[in-house]
């Protein structure tokens, strides 16, 4: 029997860690191939190139798509969903896959799920029916890709039955868990000494991890938003701390982050380093170094990362503003507005608060189900691809019951 052929898409340099495992898994389950479509940010020198770091996992690229991203707004982002569509369709054309799988709520995912499900190619979306309410676009184009596709991965039993919320059979949705934690599961990350050597970090001293991405619906204040981080990181640099900063993702105001960034660091700044992509195995390895009680390490800024990843090591987390709004989390993370003091005090609590560093290393994690890339791989590798994987029903038939739609 020939193996079925699984397109993978991946877009930025977060979601293609979070694949990782699903890649695996695939690429070493019998019954299944991938072929892996690389695009968006991987291919843009601004945001690291990452293809590199894919190549370096040892994964054959089997289609690059350059979608159009001229300029840093959200005009722009609409036009590179329709590149992206157009160039998505020639690849999958050109691949003749079996199915595709795609992840959570990025643009270029998006366009990847118009594409394949137009051209009634079976679809996975994994992370779907999660929340962020905080003024990105996630929620709406996550939502989309849902009714959309096919197949559905969730990271969580609340997302799941938000999923069938609205209107997806039971059958078509599948609660696996959060993919990145199979990785975290197997250790596979740098080892203290490594991080210490190759970032130049002192054991003795504050270690903040630091990205903040735009809030597309405000993207035009991506920089006032900022700012109020820069000058709380700054602060603590002068007393001691070591800032790692990273680059945002390639959402419209992504580009204005880029550049006040780099005009920032330039004039700073001791104790500051500035990553367009530390890469997941030097971001994890930074991360796992909370479970040592030794280590003073805090994840600051607005990625989901910081909410998701986080309670897999126990990292007191400071979330910055509105863009993780509704997400659901563990008990180590702190809320803060865009304020320097605020942002300070959260940093310096998760930092020295002896209490609240204990809470984060023992937090309950919610996305934690257990070999989430084996159970895709699996589910992908049985499924039937007929007539009633590929016609989509509603299960909501709109009947009037005491006076409202059910």
């Amino acid at each position: 029997m020939s193996k079925k052929v699984i397109a993978v898409f991946t877009g930025n340099r977060a979601e293609y860690g979070l694949q990782l495992p699903v890649l695996k898994a695939i690429d070493q389950h019998p019954d299944l191939e991938y072929r892996l479509i690389v695009s968006g940010a991987h291919l843009d020198p601004n945001f690291g190139h990452t293809r590199k770091e894919i190549e370096g996992d040892g994964f054959i690229v089997s289609r690059e798509v350059e979608i159009e991203m001229p300029a840093d707004s959200l005009f722009a982002t609409a036009i590179a969903i329709g590149s992206g569509v157009s160039e998505i369709a020639k690849a999958l054309s050109e691949l003749k896959p079996d199915m595709l799988v795609v992840y959570a709520d990025r643009f270029e995912g998006f366009a990847a799920v118009i594409a394949s499900t137009q051209m009634n190619i079976p679809t996975a979306h994994i992370e779907g029916g999660d929340l962020t309410e905080g003024g990105a676009l996630d929620d709406s184009v996550r939502h989309a890709m849902t009714k959309l596709a096919h197949l559905h991965f969730t990271t969580n039993q609340q997302a799941s039955n938000r999923v069938m919320a609205m209107g997806e059979e039971s059958w078509r949705v599948h609660t696996v868990g959060f993919p990145a934690i199979d990785l975290i599961q197997n250790q596979n990350f740098a080892k203290p000494d490594e991080i210490l050597n190759k970032l130049k970090l002192s054991a003795d001293k504050p270690i903040v991890l630091f990205t903040q991405h735009s809030v597309t619906t405000e993207f035009d204040s991506s920089v006032t938003q900022l700012e109020p981080s820069l000058t709380a990181l700054k602060a603590l640099a002068q007393e001691g701390a070591q800032i790692l900063v990273t680059y945002p993702n390639n959402d419209a105001g992504g580009r204005q982050i880029i550049e006040r960034l780099n005009d920032w660091h330039k004039k700073s700044h001791r104790n500051v380093q500035l990553h367009s992509s530390l890469g997941r195995y030097l971001y994890h390895g930074v991360l796992a170094l909370s479970r040592n009680p030794k280590f003073k390490v805090v994840c600051v800024g607005n990625s989901s990362s910081g909410i998701k990843e986080t309670p897999a090591f126990g990292c007191p987390t400071v979330n910055v503003g509105s863009r993780q709004e509704g997400r659901l989390r563990g008990n180590n993370v702190i809320d803060t507005n865009y304020d320097a003091t605020e942002i300070a005090d959260a940093i310096k609590r998760c930092c020295y608060d002896t209490e609240f560093r204990e809470i984060a290393r023992s937090t309950f994690n919610p996305y934690w189900q257990g070999d989430a890339g084996l159970k895709i791989a699996n589910i992908l590798a049985e499924a039937d691809i007929d007539q009633r994987l590929i016609r989509k029903k509603m299960t909501l038939r709109g009947d009037v019951k005491d006076g409202w739609y059910q």
